[in-house]
């Protein structure tokens, strides 16, 4: 459900611009600019361990809602309790080793919030979605969903991937997923991986790869891309030490990823 990396890294700075709404979500309007076809299309971001207070989410939302003239919603996944506390932030890099204060610091947060892990497992994760979308959709009526999601997100992402609710995925750095649910998904996916990466070992980064070139010139094959980044772990595209140029660099490029793969996939269709 997390890890020690999921509990790194540091706070964006700058202000959200959107607002809450459907189901304590919040909601990064498109710019008035945006053409007819681009306000039917809609992101959905998916967030890590930290949830809707963690500052960071909103303002990638808010970065998204710009680039790609398109709304963008953060439902609550963890229904306001999240699993862990977003004070709780190190700097980390590949290659850097856990010192036994920071995992005494990680169970110990975990501790205190195993309630929350077990309110927030991923089968009822799912049917709060779910519900959103359903409501999400009775209002919007959106012709086109993508989601983006990032560590606990990233493999909430993957079980979406198997639904009607979005039509292309991006997985930043995901927490584990099975085989099966890696089989399961059907629609465009474009995968964001960090060197160094506890929760997410090079064998599952391989499998995934295969998984979806195995389906080339079959009639479950999908659109994909993997892209690994040098010098990361896990959290970087969330939760990156922006103090660090490569960790900076990283975070921007991996954003630029997920840009042009709804641009690709979602957005000019």
């Amino acid at each position: 459900m997390s890890c020690p990396d999921c509990i790194s890294g540091a706070l964006f700075p700058g202000e959200p611009k959107g607002s809450f709404d459907i189901h304590g979500a919040y909601y990064s309007p498109a710019p008035s600019t945006a053409s007819e076809t681009e306000q039917t299309r809609a992101i959905i971001l998916l967030t890590d361990a930290f949830g809707l207070p963690l500052t960071n989410c909103k303002l990638i939302a808010d970065k998204l809602a710009t680039r790609l003239a398109c709304d963008v919603w953060v439902p609550d996944i963890f229904a306001g309790k999240p699993l862990m506390p977003a004070d709780i932030m190190m700097p980390s890099r590949a290659g850097e080793k856990m010192s036994f204060f920071r995992w005494v610091k990680f169970y110990w947060a975990l501790i205190f919030r195993i309630q929350n892990v077990i309110a927030s497992r991923p089968s009822v994760v799912d049917v709060r979605l779910s519900t959103f979308f359903q409501a999400l959709q009775e209002r919007k009526k959106y012709e086109k969903i993508g989601a983006v999601g990032y560590c606990y997100g990233g493999a909430t992402t993957v079980r979406l991937g198997a639904t009607d609710a979005i039509q292309s995925a991006v997985v930043c750095h995901p927490a584990p997923f099975s085989t099966e649910q890696l089989k399961a998904t059907r629609v465009p996916t474009s995968w964001v991986f960090a060197e160094d990466d506890m929760f997410f070992k090079p064998e599952k980064r391989l499998e995934v790869e295969a998984v979806f070139a195995e389906r080339k010139g079959k009639p479950t094959f999908v659109d994909y891309e993997c892209q690994d980044y040098k010098g990361t772990t896990h959290g970087f595209a969330s939760r990156p030490d922006l103090k660090h140029p490569e960790i900076k660099a990283a975070f921007e490029k991996a954003l630029d990823q997920a840009v042009e793969w709804f641009n690709k996939t979602l957005l000019l269709q």
